[in-house]
């Protein structure tokens, strides 16, 4: 009989993975990496190109002067119809592929730190990959075969604000009617259920589950309304470009929309790309905000300027103001960014979302915000001031409650493995 089954949490931003000693139903090891991958230029044109995962992929990024193949946020991948795979050195990959390097190295992470080889997992998805059920499905097929690739036989599917409610559970001393809602790089997901104080899993989830929903809005979408509001300008955008004197124009808006999204700017790393910005250069009067777009693709500096993106919107959770700062190559970006600003501005639409779907989705289950005992608040994207602010509006800051904000749901799949009734998504 097997004595451990991980449980695991692959994120849009890090994924985890927590070992459970299904004797002493307790969680004895937790790794965490982020989600990324970076594939080195080979040598020699035509060699296998070598993949680096989680921090080493950060390292070896910028050790190869940042030459290579960097992925980020490759979850949003798995329902992409039209990503049918890519090539990379002298091999194609498809979307399981890449999902498969980062499953396979948490995996043997948590193998070597047992000395066995475990084959039962529980892993979690997101209530929705996309509001497309055609392409949820193909995501989460997509998930299962990355599974089957990295050695997992036994893999069940859990819905992952469910693992943050197995963890949450095993707190409580009451029956509670609570509102979970995980806030991940690429999704806000909601589940409404009626948690038992036995404290020890969910013995019947289908009757206590009384609704699940989400909406395909995440931290990334954060990073790119900043991106698009203090970023683009520095790069273009407002710029006209003049090809019949006393006619000028606009630039092409697909500059701007690419790069405000980790998966689309590589769009914009192609020859016929390249020499339509560099005819807007020429049109624009050589426009040093287009020479930055210009200088932003080639020398491929995407991944540096999104982590000081991040680095503000982080620093938005303990101050009132933050610098967003880049200087690179020539590119000397300094704007300010106040709380204020970034909540009734730069994310304003995307936040009006997420509580028009919150009060929907409440409604439609016939639930009002006072029936809600405790909303636990989990994943990264939850420590957004403005964010956690519809929460405290809504329900009262005494009912906000969070666990481990990056770890809370993988801990959690672990878990609900105990409760025998995985939600299976075939």
């Amino acid at each position: 009989m097997q004595k451990y089954i991980y449980g695991i949490d692959f994120g849009t931003s890090n994924s985890a993975l927590a070992i459970l000693d299904l004797e002493t139903r307790e969680c004895i090891k937790l790794f965490t990496i982020p989600s990324l991958l970076f594939f080195q230029e080979p040598k020699v044109k035509g060699e296998f190109t070598q993949v680096s995962v989680g921090q080493e992929a950060i390292d070896k990024y910028v050790e190869n002067r940042m030459n290579g193949r960097f992925m980020k946020s490759i979850k949003k991948v798995l329902p992409n119809k039209s990503f049918i795979d890519t090539r990379i050195g002298n091999k194609m990959y498809k979307a399981e592929d890449l999902v498969s390097f980062i499953l396979i190295y948490l995996k043997k992470s948590a193998d070597e730190f047992l000395g066995e080889n475990i084959k039962t997992a529980v892993i979690g998805r997101p209530v929705v990959f996309d509001e497309n059920p055609e392409k949820d499905t193909l995501a989460q097929t997509r998930l299962d075969k990355a599974a089957k690739i990295a050695g997992f036989e036994n893999i069940h599917f859990q819905l992952e604000p469910m693992g943050a409610a197995h963890t949450y559970e095993r707190e409580i001393a009451n029956s509670e009617l609570v509102l979970v809602a995980d806030f991940g790089g690429g999704t806000s997901d909601f589940s409404l259920i009626k948690l038992k104080s036995d404290g020890l899993g969910l013995s019947n989830e289908n009757q206590e589950i009384i609704g699940q929903g989400g909406i395909y809005i995440g931290g990334d979408n954060f990073d790119s309304d900043i991106m698009w509001s203090k970023g683009t300008p520095h790069f273009g955008r407002g710029v006209k470009e003049e090809f019949t004197p006393g006619k000028p124009l606009d630039l092409p808006l697909s500059y701007f929309q690419n790069i405000c999204s980790w998966d689309k700017m590589n769009f914009l790393d192609t020859l016929r790309m390249k020499l339509s910005i560099e005819k807007s250069y020429q049109f624009s009067g050589k426009n040093q905000r287009v020479k930055n777009l210009q200088i932003l693709i080639s020398e491929n500096l995407g991944y540096s300027f999104f982590k000081e993106i991040e680095k503000a919107k982080i620093g938005l959770t303990k101050e009132e103001e933050v610098n967003l700062k880049f200087q690179s190559n020539g590119i000397n970006i300094e704007e300010n960014i106040s709380l204020e600003i970034f909540e009734n501005e730069i994310i304003k639409e995307n936040l009006s979302k997420i509580e028009g779907y919150l009060e929907q989705f409440l409604k439609d289950k016939k639930v009002d915000f006072k029936d809600i005992d405790v909303v636990f608040m989990t994943g990264g994207t939850s420590m957004v001031k403005p964010l956690k602010a519809i929460f405290e509006k809504n329900f009262g800051i005494e009912k906000l409650k969070s666990g481990d904000n990056f770890n809370s749901v993988a801990i959690g799949l672990a878990y609900s493995y105990l409760s025998l009734s995985t939600v299976e998504i075939a």
